[in-house]
């Protein structure tokens, strides 16, 4: 079993800047590719940035120069960094990583559960 626990999220002011973390853990053999998406009120879950074991990322055309993703692969934690938040950047964050188990030795997807990030005056 595996799991991603993100943390981070909160309430910002517009202009401002936040960092989400999500660590996986429990029985781990390989995290292959890792990704944030975010889901607003209303709105189709969609992705925000990836990046691969080997740190190629890839993102949104509506946050790129803004947000940047990277990854520890000794620490099985991959992060967010937002700046310059605008409020339409509000959602809950998700995370995701294509990972594979000890158990299965079969890669899988796995979410974390939401994380939500708010920016308002």
């Amino acid at each position: 079993q595996v799991q991603l626990v993100e943390s981070g999220g909160g309430l910002v002011q517009p202009g401002g800047s936040l960092r989400l973390s999500c660590a996986a853990s429990g029985s781990i053999f390989t995290i292959y590719d890792m990704a944030w998406y975010r889901q607003a009120p209303g709105k189709q879950r969609e992705l925000v940035a990836d990046i691969t074991k080997s740190g190629s990322t890839n993102y949104a055309d509506s946050v790129k120069g803004r947000f940047t993703i990277s990854r520890d692969n000794a620490k099985n934690t991959v992060y967010l960094q937002m700046n310059s938040l605008k409020p339409e950047d509000t959602a809950v964050y998700y995370c995701n990583a294509f990972v594979s188990s000890i158990v299965t030795m079969t890669p899988d997807d796995y979410w974390g559960q939401g994380t939500q990030v708010t920016v308002s005056s």
